[in-house]
């Protein structure tokens, strides 16, 4: 089975959804399903995820009224804690013996630039859900950063989310090993501590391309739909540098894990383009890809993996890169851009569910 092959080569399968018709039901997309049939061990969920499950979801509408004379923003934490508690459950057996297992929640996307109340929400949620194979989802924003290295010392497990530049991914690795030292420096043990670094694909290419296509030459052309995986390639350089630095090293020996690259956002947007190439291109040893249910059913259905890791892209990506800037298309606008903009979309979608769940409540 193709998700099989992948996963012997390193690259683990999550699920980027989750509802609560998901966690408990029979049907073929339900996690127990997907566990069992699809090699699907983890998953991951977002205020746009958790915005469609619980503003189509007619099972929570029962929930949101009896809670009717709470705030909205404690019901939303309520809907959206419980169902991470028991995606928690679904996948703690996973959990006992692998990396693999955890089901992360995201921060409020309003606090992304704000170092302490990410902190204490984060402190907050992971309390609430209360199992150890959560993982609490933090933008990677400059003030994100030291709350990424505060809630790792803490003991605490994240998902640093919203990664679009390798300059980004290497400040992100830095905070996750600075959290363990300050964990190691306080006599607490760190073995218990994971992580993840969510970096994002398809926007790179979607952005790109249009630059690309607004050029219309020959040069252009040749380059459309190939910034995404470079840079991906690049950033896994980065990983492989800092897995085998003396730094690392001294932190593995008292018993940390990785924080593994997770490819994010690899659904296809362009129709153009294969709808697994974020899949098949990306495999690599110790990642995960985290995919969403149609690109998971593609996959499945004709996805075809040709034995090839992003090791052997190493090259041809810095080219890639050099070659869009010789057209004056530089990877750090275009990624600082996409920060931003990710954010702010995560900011719509959240507080769409907030006045989705108002109108519910007074109903």
């Amino acid at each position: 089975m193709i998700y099989e092959e992948i996963s012997s080569a390193g690259t683990s399968i999550w699920l980027d959804d989750l509802s609560r018709s998901k966690i408990s039901g029979n049907q073929p997309h339900a996690l127990p399903a997907r566990i069992r049939d699809a090699g699907v061990v983890g998953v991951t969920t977002n205020p746009s995820i958790f915005n469609s499950a619980i503003s189509k979801g007619v099972e929570y509408a029962t929930d949101i009224q009896s809670l009717n004379k709470s705030s909205v923003e404690s019901v939303v934490q309520k809907l959206t804690t419980d169902d991470v508690r028991g995606a928690c459950d679904l996948f703690a057996h996973i959990a006992q013996n692998s990396l693999d297992g955890r089901v992360s929640i995201e921060v409020d996307p309003r606090k992304a630039h704000q170092t302490q109340q990410t902190i204490d929400e984060g402190v907050a949620l992971w309390k609430i859900v209360n199992r150890p194979n959560a993982m609490i989802k933090v933008p990677a924003t400059l003030d994100g950063l030291p709350a990424v290295t505060e809630l790792v010392s803490l003991g605490i497990s994240v998902n640093v989310t919203l990664i679009f530049s390798v300059e980004r991914y290497v400040q992100v690795i830095d905070a996750f090993m600075t959290g363990l030292e300050k964990r190691v420096k306080a006599g607490s043990e760190i073995a218990s501590v994971s992580s993840v670094a969510s970096f994002f694909i398809s926007r790179i290419d979607t952005a790109i391309d249009e630059r690309l296509k607004s050029l219309n030459t020959d040069g252009a052309r040749a380059l459309l739909g190939k910034a995404a995986i470079a840079n991906a390639a690049i950033a896994y350089e980065a990983f492989e540098s800092a897995m085998t630095s003396p730094r690392w090293k001294a932190l593995a020996d008292k018993g940390a894990r990785m924080q593994r690259p997770l490819w994010a956002s690899t659904g296809v947007k362009d129709p153009v383009y294969d709808d697994t190439r974020y899949v098949i291109n990306l495999v690599a040893p110790h990642t995960v890809n985290t995919m969403p249910q149609a690109t998971l059913d593609a996959l499945l259905d004709h996805g075809k993996y040709r034995g090839e890791t992003l090791q052997s892209l190493y090259s041809q990506s810095h080219e890639v890169v050099k070659s869009l800037s010789t057209l004056g298309i530089e990877l750090a606008e275009i990624t600082t851009y996409l920060e931003i903009d990710g954010v702010n979309k995560f900011i719509a979608s959240w507080e769409e569910l907030l006045n989705n769940v108002a109108q519910v409540m007074q109903s």
